[in-house]
């Protein structure tokens, strides 16, 4: 039986790691191999591209550079872990994934639809998450949360902190938000919109509801 392939979107602040970290404890105690990745990142090539992408001055690189870069790690990603956990049956749960790429470098950084969607057709193909859980807040708040989150890290760790898109104003984080909403919107099979302003229990239960509808799937 193929692995189910679930990945976690939404702005900043919005609680992503967490809940990812709780779900694959709940799906290991149902029986069910999980690894849990992210992007940039996941696999040894894209991890040194993550520093590149996420640290330093926000006009490090251009929209168009940072598509091609973070189609580089998850190119890499795919052929390296996904792709392989899933044939042997493992879920993989994924901290963003495609959906980052058409908000960050898409509607935000105005990269042209086109070209994003040429480059999903050559490394993603098929491989399209079973589910994407969109956990939206008002960017507001979850500026609020990533900065403080961030401030945490710099005392321990100082410089070290992955802020590079949190710098962005404000604008660019409305606009993150709306093109979430329309992709849920063009894709409501695929993706469910978690409000991500309610508690953790809550929002932990949300997605356990629907993630027990995709094991039922799975076992069917």
């Amino acid at each position: 039986m193929r692995g189910q392939f679930i990945s976690f979107e939404g702005g900043e602040g919005g609680g992503k790691s967490s809940q990812i970290k709780l779900l694959a404890e709940k799906l290991r105690a149902e029986g069910i191999d999980v690894i849990v990745t992210r992007e940039p990142g996941g696999s040894e090539g894209a991890e040194q591209l993550r520093q590149l992408l996420l640290t330093g001055d926000i006009a490090s690189w251009s929209p168009i550079s940072e598509a091609l870069l973070f189609a580089a790690g998850r190119s890499d990603h795919l052929e390296k872990l996904i792709r392989p956990s899933l044939e042997k049956g493992i879920w993989v749960l994924c901290d963003r994934f495609l959906d980052s790429t058409r908000a960050y470098q898409g509607v935000a950084g105005q990269v042209p639809q086109e070209l994003i969607a040429a480059i999903e057709k050559y490394v993603i193909a098929d491989d399209l998450p079973n589910r994407t859980y969109i956990l939206d807040l008002d960017p507001k708040i979850g500026l609020a949360r990533a900065n403080a989150r961030m401030a945490e890290i710099n005392k321990v760790t100082p410089n070290l902190a992955e802020d590079r898109f949190e710098k962005m104003n404000m604008q660019f984080h409305l606009d993150l938000r709306q093109c979430y909403l329309d992709i849920a919107k063009n894709e409501p099979k695929r993706c469910l919109v978690i409000n991500a302003e309610q508690s953790f229990d809550a929002i932990h239960n949300a997605l356990w509801q629907d993630a027990q509808t995709l094991i039922k799937r799975a076992k069917a």
